[in-house]
Formats: structure tokens, sequence, C-alpha cells
């Protein structure tokens, strides 16, 4: 989740995941974004770094997915790292190595534009940890909601997940909303859906994305997806505004299917509660309700 982040982040239009076995072996995430100067690379590994900040205020108003500074130097801990980078505008690349948080090798390298990063051995050192993750199923399926997620609201970047060398998941990046969402959803349910577009909030806070016609249904909240600024979380309160625009419409204990971004001043939220940033905290959560639910029942 986090270096998706970096490569959205990065202004990526291609990124491709591979894993092998559940992720323990490998972890591979390459993107053809700006990436990163060569003098850095070292600093990315280093524990609150980031250079998604450019002031204090900008802690006020964090527009960026990943920003905290802690993710790769986490990552790196618990894993060997190979790292390739190369900035746009320059003819050479950089490359790292890393061994549980240490910087083994670093020099020029050729690579395409963008970051290239492979995690293996993922917690090794670390066997207690190991041992108690999931089984390889479920951390696919959680790799695989993530990716997902982040295709259906980006559909003018390219998503490819590989699992144990077989294509799982491939989006085009044509820029067609719909189409990124028949990727997760299908074709037919995708048209069948219904745009909700910003003229339909009449606020300050605008909401954009598809909902299904009240005819289209499904037993439980699992197709119901919100992001705000971008940003994909989990939220109680907007699931609440989002099924109350449908009271009466839909029968008892039944869910619509929904893909929603809400969009409100970066200054009006805050991304920072929650470890894993699934979590954000609104300046008027009523201001939020309101929207959802206005926009949704327009």
């Amino acid at each position: 989740k986090e270096l998706i982040e970096n490569s959205l982040d990065a202004a990526s239009s291609q990124i491709i995941v591979e894993i092998l076995n559940g992720g323990l072996d490998l972890v591979k995430v390459v993107d053809n974004g700006t990436g990163m100067e060569s003098a850095e690379l070292g600093l990315a590994f280093q524990r609150h770094a980031t250079s998604k900040l450019g002031s204090d205020e900008d802690l006020d108003r964090v527009y960026t997915l990943g920003f905290r500074g802690e993710a790769l130097p986490s990552i790196a801990a618990v894993s060997q790292i190979e790292v390739c980078t190369r900035e746009r505008e320059v003819n050479e690349g950089w490359a790292m190595t890393l061994d549980w948080g240490r910087i083994m090798s670093q020099g020029p390298r050729g690579c395409p534009p963008g970051t290239s990063i492979s995690i293996s051995n993922l917690f090794q050192n670390v066997p207690a940890r190991r041992k108690f993750l999931k089984s390889n199923m479920a951390e696919v399926g959680r790799i695989k909601e993530v990716i997902c997620r982040y295709a259906m609201i980006n559909p003018r970047v390219g998503f490819q997940l590989s699992v144990d060398g077989r294509k799982v998941i491939q989006s085009s990046g044509g820029g067609e909303s719909q189409e990124a969402i028949a990727v997760v959803f299908g074709v037919d349910v995708a048209r069948t859906l219904m745009e909700v577009s910003p003229e339909c909030s009449g606020g300050v806070y605008t909401l954009r994305g598809y909902i299904s016609p009240p005819s289209l249904h499904r037993s439980n909240r699992r197709h119901i997806i919100f992001f705000v600024n971008g940003r994909w979380v989990r939220s109680r309160m907007l699931s609440v505004a989002l099924e109350e625009a449908y009271h009466g419409l839909l029968p008892q204990g039944r869910y619509p299917l929904a893909v929603l971004d809400i969009n409100v001043p970066y200054e009006d939220v805050d991304v920072n509660v929650h470890p894993a940033k699934q979590e954000v905290r609104f300046r008027s959560d009523r201001q939020v309700f309101v929207t959802v639910q206005r926009a949704v029942r327009n």
C-alpha cells in the first residue's frame, strides 16, 4: 500500500506489482514516475525523513498520499531490498541494496525513468512476525484489494499485478472511469452504474464517482468504497450517509454499490489519525455527511 501510494505521488502512469509466495519471497513495485535524486535515495530509508513536506504549514494541509517518512525504513528493517531509480531528465539511474535496514551497496546503474523496488525475504529476521502472517491466499487478497481500489479511482494509471508469475489484474490506464471499475466489478455491473458528478453536491465539498441504481444491490457492504481526496479510507459515517440516501429504495438488509471520492479542502481533513492512514478525521462531520447524502440522492 505504501509503495503504491508513493508511485501515485510520483505522477506515475504505469504501476506494475509482482509478488511471489504471498509476498514473503518477493514484493516488487515498478513505476514510471518522477524518480528520486541519487543523493536523496539513502535519505529515503532513514526514519522521519520525507521529501513530501516543504514547510511546517504543510502538516496542516497534507495533499500527498504517503508522507510520514516511516514506511520505507520500516520495510527495510525486516527485509532485503534492491531499489533502482532514475529521474526523467537524467541519463543514468542510481541503485542501492539494503539488508535488514543496513545499506550494503550503492552506485550508478542504467534503468528506465521511474523507480523499481524489490523486497525479498520479508520478516525472515523476525520469525515470530512471519509465523503469524495469514495464509498466502489471504495476503494475496489484501494486496489485490489495495490495487483494485486505487485502480478504480485512478483511471489514467495503468495497474498490473502478477502473482507467482500469473497476471491477475490489468487496467489499461486509458482514462475511462467505468473501464477501470469494470476490472474490479465486471463489465456488466460497470455499465449499470450511475455517475455522481460534482454538480450533484451543491456545496463547498464535492462528490464524484459512481453508484448503483436501486435495482442493483448486494447482501453486504464490501462493494461500498470511499476515497477522500483520492485516498482510500474506511468510514462508518460515510457508509451511513450513503445508505440513508437510498432509504426506502432498497429491500431490507441489502446495500448499494458505490465508488465515491469526496473532495474537501486539505486543511479540513486530518489524514494522520490512523497508523495505516485508513481512517481520517473531518473538521465538519456534519457537512461531509450532508454532502454525501445530498449528492447520492440527487
